[in-house]
């Protein structure tokens, strides 16, 4: 690839987006966020699919997919992959979602 103004300015921004993100706490700060992302799009979700009766069985069949699929790339992959932001920020999301579903259970059983 040439060396473009562009190509240039996009490099030294990912370079100090990653560096920013080396710092542990805003990594952490990251997670949190995406944990409390995933609770409030779980929530979202169960009274989406709940409002439409016959989308039950279609969005709960989605959702297991892409859980299992998060799962299997986080725990099955090598650690390097595992360990990397968007790997862990997506178990993190995966994490909230399915506590989100757990609560709107128990509610609901209540």
């Amino acid at each position: 690839m040439q060396n473009t103004r562009l190509n240039s300015l996009v490099d030294v921004a990912s370079g100090r987006f990653g560096q920013w993100l080396s710092n542990p706490w805003r990594r952490i700060s990251l997670l949190v966020i995406s944990v409390l992302f995933g609770v409030f799009l779980g929530s979202a979700i169960s009274t989406i699919a709940g409002q439409r009766a016959n989308l039950d069985i279609s969005v709960a069949a989605i959702l297991v997919v892409l859980t299992e699929a998060i799962s299997w790339v986080v725990y099955a992959a090598n650690r390097r992959i595992a360990n990397s932001l968007l790997v862990q920020i997506l178990n993190s999301l995966k994490i909230g979602l399915t506590y989100s579903l757990f609560v709107e259970a128990f509610k609901l059983g209540s």
